[in-house]
């Protein structure tokens, strides 16, 4: 496999030497899925892209991103001893989340299903930011729990990187989804050293109290990306379940089981039961807490098969117990004095929150078919990922909550947002912050 990089250079947007100056550095911070992952040998040769990559997507993944938990060192490794997983650190972190297959063939097919911070970074290149001084990005292994220390170690020095580039001007960090509670993990072990780089954190579509509807049924069925004849070149559901389930930044975003819910997450199952030779279908229902038995059960059986081997994925407890940790700790984050938080969340999309498996008419027999099974959804408000309820409640003192009409994803590209960002963020009106076509690093992989 030859990898071959090129820079492209374009215009830049409307803005004048002295705006450049003039600005406290940014970085942006992804979540989870929104990072390059690449794999890399640990002895010798090249790395390859296997997240996010459209050819050989499903192939590539599971040879090399499929995981297993090692409750010996917190860490999620891949089942390749040979190889580890990395993210590029190119174009000062902001090609890991930029374009998430930045590969010859989706530029030239205008793909933007992968772009993932692209629009934002060019908004803020365009309003005078510059990168490498005051703008930088922070992709990270998002297979890993939040509270790691390979990730919060990870963002201690990107933050000290663009504190020190900017020639001492403090932060203002924006971060998507999980990032949020990556932020709030660094927080809690480092108040002091986010007191002493941070100035301001915006956060949008963080899932503060979980993300009940969308995690629940990640871990028993996984998730479908994309529908229809697409899915033919992505991941499949059944190979991103076997790495969601030894993943502990999933387990993290749980439904927290003490915030006080207007109405308590469920799981419910229509299940079959025989009686005096009847047959019948009753409803059972899981609750926040209840819904772990029924983890262990559906999950009891899965395994898969890499390279001859069987291995067994069950539910992980021991995942749980870590999960379990880092929820007490969000629970106790407190904001430190002179950081101003602001909290962007979507609004007006369905949100699943409940979920269902199984109909009255065709009733589960073994809780096992659930991983096999079609989930159906009741909804809530929220951005179609995150309900508004659990993105709402930050528990910190924030200076704006706003919820703008967008989807999760749609949070990083919306007009709106990047509205509030610029206000926030002290840009001056005189910039008008046109959209430019920024540096990119582009891989293209040859087989």
């Amino acid at each position: 496999m030859i990898r071959d990089f090129c820079r492209c250079f374009h215009g830049g947007g409307d803005f004048d030497s002295t705006d450049v100056a003039d600005r406290d550095p940014v970085v942006l911070v992804s979540g989870i899925g929104g990072s390059i992952l690449n794999s890399k040998p640990k002895k010798f040769g090249l790395e390859i892209r296997v997240w996010v990559r459209i050819f050989l997507a499903d192939l590539e993944f599971r040879k090399k991103l499929w995981s297993k938990y090692n409750p010996e060192t917190g860490y999620t490794e891949p089942l390749d001893d040979s190889t580890e997983i990395v993210v590029p650190k190119d174009d000062y972190g902001l090609y890991a989340i930029d374009i998430l297959d930045p590969s010859l063939l989706i530029k030239c097919l205008h793909l933007s299903d992968v772009h993932h911070f692209h629009d934002m970074i060019d908004m803020l290149v365009g309003c005078g930011y510059k990168k490498g001084t005051t703008l930088f990005g922070y992709g990270y292994d998002f297979r890993q729990s939040n509270r790691i220390g390979q990730l919060i170690d990870g963002l201690k020095e990107r933050l000290e990187t663009a504190y020190k580039a900017s020639g001492g001007r403090k932060v203002n960090i924006i971060s998507h989804s999980m990032g949020g509670l990556l932020v709030s993990c660094f927080i809690s072990f480092h108040s002091d050293i986010f007191s002493r780089y941070v100035n301001k954190w915006i956060t949008l579509a963080t899932p503060f109290q979980g993300a009940p509807g969308c995690i629940n049924d990640s871990i028993l069925t996984g998730v479908q990306f994309v529908d229809g004849f697409k899915s033919y070149f992505f991941v499949s559901r059944w190979s991103m379940h076997q790495l969601l389930v030894e993943c502990p930044s999933v387990y993290e975003m749980l439904a927290n089981a003490d915030f006080n819910w207007k109405k308590q997450p469920e799981i419910q199952v229509w299940r079959k039961h025989c009686n005096n030779g009847e047959t019948s279908a009753e409803l059972e229902i899981y609750g926040s807490n209840e819904c772990v038995y029924l983890f262990e059960e559906a999950l009891k059986n899965n395994e898969l098969n890499y390279n001859g081997k069987t291995v067994d994925l069950p539910f992980n407890f021991a995942i749980l117990e870590w999960a379990a940790g880092t929820r007490e700790l969000l629970n106790k984050t407190q904001l430190p004095e002179g950081v101003s938080f602001y909290n962007i969340y979507g609004t007006s999309f369905d949100t699943p929150f409940d979920v269902r498996y199984g109909s009255e008419s065709s009733p589960i027999d073994d809780l096992s078919e659930i991983c096999h099974s079609t989930p159906q959804y009741s909804y809530v408000d929220g951005d179609g990922t995150v309900p508004s309820e659990s993105a709402m409640a930050d528990n910190f003192d924030a200076v704006e909550r706003v919820g703008v009409k967008a989807s999760h994803r749609g949070l990083l590209n919306n007009e709106k947002v990047f509205q509030l960002i610029k206000n926030w963020l002290g840009v001056p009106s005189k910039v008008k912050g046109r959209h430019s076509k920024t540096a990119k690093v582009m891989d293209m992989h040859i087989r």
